[in-house]
């Protein structure tokens, strides 16, 4: 995959990760950007519009038996804004993006939704990386 988060710096207990379900059959890359699915089971992020829950803290192999994923939700990381999105400036909230594992400037109601994924700490131009602060 590719667009994986890069650590800065986890914060708090190591990032703070919580354990979600996952699926055994599928495959997930250490720095896929997750999102909730019902009941309390996590897939990697390919859509817009869907709840952020961090960031996958260790890689997934598919069909190797695993049916749980820890998954950081505090901290600093580099993350691709989506290619031919509006710049995002310090301070922005940033979202889920219809590109995969990568964010977008934040709409209206993007963080009531759960939609947000965290705020930008430097410019970051379109399909450049910045620093991102996620707290879930």
């Amino acid at each position: 995959m590719a667009n994986e988060a890069i650590i800065v710096e986890l914060l708090g207990n190591q990032g703070d990760p919580i354990r979600y379900t996952c699926a055994d059959g599928t495959a997930i890359a250490k720095g896929a950007l997750m999102v909730l699915t019902t009941p309390r089971t996590v897939i990697t992020h390919a859509a817009v519009d869907t709840p952020f829950v961090g960031i996958a803290a260790q890689e997934k192999v598919a069909s190797d038996g695993q049916t749980s994923i820890p998954v950081w939700t505090n901290g600093i990381f580099q993350l691709v804004l989506k290619t031919g999105g509006t710049p995002a400036t310090i301070g922005d909230n940033v979202s889920l993006s219809s590109e995969v594992n990568a964010v977008e400037l934040s709409a209206t109601l993007d963080i009531e939704k759960g939609w947000a994924v965290g705020e930008a700490m430097e410019n970051i131009a379109a399909a450049a990386t910045g620093m991102v602060r996620i707290h879930r």
